[in-house]
Parts: structure tokens; sequence; C-alpha cells
């Protein structure tokens, strides 16, 4: 089933290639997420994979199930996302700089790689191998690449070009950390380990804790890098900003996942190697130095796109700062995961309409969504309220769900932290949001949006909403198996 769940979309990527046809490709690409995600429910019950290389357990199916459910969002809002770029003809004047002139990558290569983007998250999730869980995340660095270059003008391609040069440096970092695990290893009285997480876990007892320090820290930053942790989130958002709304909302809310799926396995082993406690520290001071950062550019932020990525860079040091609680803030944090990602992957969709609107990122410049789009407007200000963790949505549950961990565990410096950096999130993202929202109609352009760029839209937030005021029992069932992997309660 797993490997049914790798190879489908990778095909379809190769079919979509071939399809000459727009609209049969983008059904095509609709009717593969759809697919997909049926097989992930069905992977939940019967699993399947290769031992010691694929396997999903709690933590892994949630990362897959969240990156299926937004990936299908994406692929119905493709539909009318795409159909509305094909009708605006090459070449196109850039509504940044009106003298600079560019065309669309073709249709066919763009949803070739976001198929192929879908079977390599597939695998991150699925991998139970170091090495196999390192090659995952650099191919979604490969295929997401061309993705954010979707716009062939020159920020597009800067934007790209940084993203995987950083990237490939911290993937580099984290090669480096792979293999420091292996050496914390290898000892002339030990048996044989393999780069599998099981039987990393088994031999934990006898690891060399000198470099499974050494591992950890390396995994830390070089996938933190990919992750969008501070300071290393330099690449995120030029490449959220410039990114099609289809691209960032999966950026956001799926490949940042994967990547805290590299450091939630090296918190395994360092867990089960006794060395929790050093490994819980770090990620502690990474999540707050991540929302710090968040919060001083989001206060100063013009462009809404941009504000949406810094969002993503608070809400990854949420992550990081709930499972270095430990505790209930494991469980916290993969509910914030789960949470976060369909709360961005709407804003980032809905941000795409808003600029089909106005034709402008700037959030001085967009007044009026309420009146020139009412239902654009509703789901913008649904959207604040949800991304900044206000009653009822899911997000309020697992960011109150890590402050009650941090102050059951005395971490009450943190925990005074983590109120005061949410609060300045909130007056940095409810100011220009709301006045977005309110106030005169600004030049608005006529647009016609089909109703495929707004059904996902509402589902994601009616699911964000639904996940505020109930947690289904196999979801919650599998948050605390999530949780207990990652020594939490």
């Amino acid at each position: 089933m797993i490997t049914l769940l790798i190879a489908m979309p990778a095909v379809a990527a190769l079919a979509a290639v071939l399809m000459k046809n727009h609209i049969r490709r983008r059904r095509m690409m609709a009717a593969t997420a759809l697919l997909h995600l049926c097989l992930t429910f069905a992977a939940a019950d019967e699993g399947g994979g290769i031992d010691g290389w694929l396997g999903l357990d709690s933590i892994g199916f949630i990362f897959l199930g969240i990156t299926s459910v937004l990936f299908l969002a994406a692929a119905v809002y493709a539909l009318g996302y795409l159909a509305a770029e094909k009708e605006k003809h090459p070449p196109r004047t850039d509504f940044v700089e009106s003298k600079t002139v560019f065309a669309n990558m073709p249709e066919a290569i763009f949803t070739a790689c976001l198929l192929l983007f879908l079977s390599t998250l597939t695998l991150a999730c699925a991998a139970q191998n170091f090495g196999l869980l390192w090659v995952a995340i650099e191919a979604t660095t490969l295929a997401t690449t061309p993705l954010i270059y979707y716009h062939r003008h020159h920020r597009s391609l800067e934007a790209a070009w940084k993203y995987l040069l950083v990237s490939s440096v911290g993937i580099a970092l984290a090669l480096l950390g792979t293999m420091f695990l292996a050496v914390s290893a290898m000892r002339p009285d030990s048996v044989e380990v393999s780069m599998s997480l099981a039987d990393f876990l088994r031999a934990a007892p006898g690891l060399d804790h000198m470099w499974l320090k050494g591992a950890f820290i390396f995994l830390l930053i070089g996938y933190g890098t990919k992750m969008g942790l501070a300071p290393m989130h330099a690449w995120l958002p030029d490449a959220h900003s410039e990114s099609p709304s289809i691209v960032s909302a999966l950026l956001s809310g799926a490949q940042l996942n994967c990547a805290f799926l590299g450091i939630a396995r090296g918190l395994q082993v360092c867990a089960a190697a006794g060395q929790g406690p050093f490994a819980r520290e770090l990620l502690i001071w990474f999540g707050i130095v991540s929302m710090a950062a968040a919060a001083v550019f989001i206060l100063a932020q013009a462009d809404y796109k941009r504000m949406l990525a810094y969002s993503s860079v608070e809400h990854m040091g949420i992550l990081a700062l709930g499972i270095g609680l430990g505790g209930a803030g494991s469980f916290g944090a993969m509910l914030h995961a789960v949470n976060h990602s369909l709360a961005k992957g709407m804003l980032f969709l809905l941000a795409g309409n808003i600029l089909a609107i106005y034709k402008t990122k700037s959030a001085h410049d967009v007044t009026g969504i309420l009146k020139v789009s009412p239902v654009n407007g509703a789901l913008w200000l649904i959207g604040l309220f949800a991304i900044a963790g206000s009653p009822p949505f899911g997000l309020f549950v697992s960011e109150i769900t890590i402050l009650r961990a941090a102050l059951d565990g005395g971490r009450t410096a943190v925990a005074a932290l983590y109120l005061i950096l949410l609060a300045l999130v909130f007056i940095g993202m409810a100011s220009p949001m709301l006045a977005m929202a309110g106030g005169a109609p600004g030049k608005a352009h006529a647009e016609r949006h089909s109703p495929a760029t707004i059904i996902p839209i509402v589902a994601l937030a009616g699911l964000t909403l639904l996940l505020g005021l109930w947690l289904p029992h196999p979801l919650l069932q599998m948050l605390h198996g999530a949780s207990r992997l990652l020594g939490g309660s």
C-alpha cells in the first residue's frame, strides 16, 4: 500500500507531461489527489511497507494525512487557478514592475512537478531509515525548486535560487548529522546497526553520547533550515512570497512538516539513549528564537504573502517548543502541526484570490475585501482568527496545551516569553489583515472566481473550526500515539 502511495503520483507526473489536453490533465491531478487520500486512510488499517525502510507509525501517518488532505485542496483549487492563468495569454506584464514582461512555465511541467512533490513528500513521511529520509527530503527540494519559478520573472528566479542554495546547505548539514548518527553506533564490541530507525532505537543504550549529541545538533540545524527555524529561515519568505499560492500552501502546510519529521526522528533516538534533556533544551530555545524573529518581521511587514510566510516561521517555532517541552507539549505540538497546516493552507490559497483581485501584494493597497468580494473577505477574517489561535479554532487548543505543558514543567520564563510573542504576532497580523478586510474598496480589478477556487478554502476553514470543537477518536488516538513516540504523554 505504501509503495503504491509513493509510485502513483510519480506515474501520474509522467502522464501529465505526455497529456496534451489541459482540462484532462487538471482533472487527472485532482483524481490522483483524491485517490491518494483514500489510500492514505486505507494504509492506516492495512499498514504494509518494507521492513527497515518504509512504514507508517503514528507520526508518519499524521504528516502523511495532512499532506494528502492539503494536496487534494490544492488540486481542486488548481482546476480554477490554472484555467484562469491560461486565459492570461503570454507575454504578461508584471504588476509590481510594469516594464517587466514574463510568461509562465508550461502547465504540463508545473503539474508534473506538483505530482512529483506529492510522491517525495509521501516517501519522506513513510521513511523508516535515516538515509532514505535524507534522500526523500532532498528530493522535495528538487521537485519544488521549479515550482517556485512558475512565474518566470527575475524575482521568482532569485527566490528559487535562494531556496535551492540555502536548502542545499541545510540538507548537507543534515547529511553530516546522519553520518554522525551512524558513527555513534560504531563500537568494536557492538552488533552491526543499520540506518533504520527501529535498529537505532534498539541499540540506543549503547550509542556513543558524544557522537549522538553532535548528530542531533547537525540534524536540528540541517533539517531546521528546511523547516524554517530561525536564524536559518532566510529562504522561506522569498520562496513563499514569489511562488504561486498553490505552491505556497503546500510548502508551508506540508513540506515544513516533513523537515520537522527529520528532527523528530533524531529526538526519538536521543530520548531512547537517555539524551532527551539535551535535545529538548535545544529545541525549546530554537523555538523561542524562531517565534521572536517572526514577531519582529511580522510587526514591520507590508507584504501580506511575506507576512504569512513569517507566520510559518512562528508556528514552526511553536512546534519545536512543544516537543522540546515534552509531556503534554508533544501532544500539543502534533495537534498544532495539523491545525497550522489546515489554517495556513487556507490562507495562502485565499491570498491567491486576493492577489488576483487587487494585483498587488502590498497590504496597504488592499482595502475593502468584504465589499469587493464578500466571500473572500469573510474567509480572510476567519483565517486571521484561526491562524492567530483564537477560540474556537483548533490552533487555540494546541497553543493552550503547549502553554500548560510549560507551566506544568515549571518553565515559567519560557511560558511568559511564549505568551508575549504570541501577543506580538497577533497584533502584527491583526492590524493589516483587519484593515484589508474593512474600509472603502481599494483599486480592485474585475476577477471572476470559479467555485473551485472557493470550495477548498471553505473546506479547510471548516476543518480548522471542527478541530477546535471536537477531535475525532481515531485522530485523538493517533496524536497520543505520536506523542508517546516523542516521549510525551
